[in-house]
C-alpha cells in the first residue's frame, strides 16, 4: 500500500472526520464563550466589584509606569493576572457547558427504549412445532 493511499484511508475514516468537525465547531464555540465572558460577564462582575476592569490588572516586571496593559507590554514584561482571571472564568463556563451537553447526551442514550426481540425465522418456528408434536 502506498503512502498516499494509506493516508487517504486514514483521513477518510469516520472518526477523523468527526474529530475535524468537532475541532472546527469547538473553535467557533470558544469564540462565542470568549465574547460572552469578555463582553457580558466580566463587565457585570467588574461593576458589582466597584467598577473594576480585570483586563488591565497586571504587575509590571520591567519597572513600567503605564496604566494600560497593552502599553505596559510594549515597554517590557508584565504579569497580566487580570487576563488570567478572565481566561479562567472563560474555561469554567466552557467546561460547565460541555458538562451539561455530555450529561444530556448520556440521558438521551439511556432513555432509548430497547429494541423488541426479533421474531424467529419461519423454519425455526416450524421445527419447534414438529419437536413439540413429537413429544406428545
Amino acid at each position: 500500500m502506498s503512502f498516499a493511499s494509506e493516508f487517504k484511508q486514514f483521513a477518510l475514516k469516520g472518526n477523523v472526520m468527526d474529530l475535524a468537525v468537532g475541532v472546527i465547531i469547538g473553535g467557533a464555540f470558544g469564540k462565542i464563550v470568549d465574547s460572552l465572558v469578555g463582553d457580558v460577564i466580566m463587565p457585570i462582575v467588574g461593576r458589582i466589584l466597584g467598577g473594576l476592569d480585570f483586563s488591565n490588572y497586571f504587575i509590571p516586571l520591567a519597572g513600567q509606569k503605564e496604566v494600560v496593559l497593552a502599553e505596559a507590554k510594549k515597554a517590557g514584561a508584565v504579569l497580566a493576572y487580570g487576563s488570567f482571571i478572565t481566561v479562567a472564568i472563560n474555561f469554567i463556563i466552557l467546561a460547565f457547558i460541555i458538562f451539561l451537553m455530555v450529561k444530556q447526551m448520556n440521558r438521551l442514550k439511556k432513555e432509548a427504549p430497547p429494541a423488541p426481540p426479533a421474531a424467529p425465522p419461519e423454519d425455526v418456528v416450524l421445527l419447534r412445532e414438529i419437536r413439540d408434536s413429537l413429544r406428545k
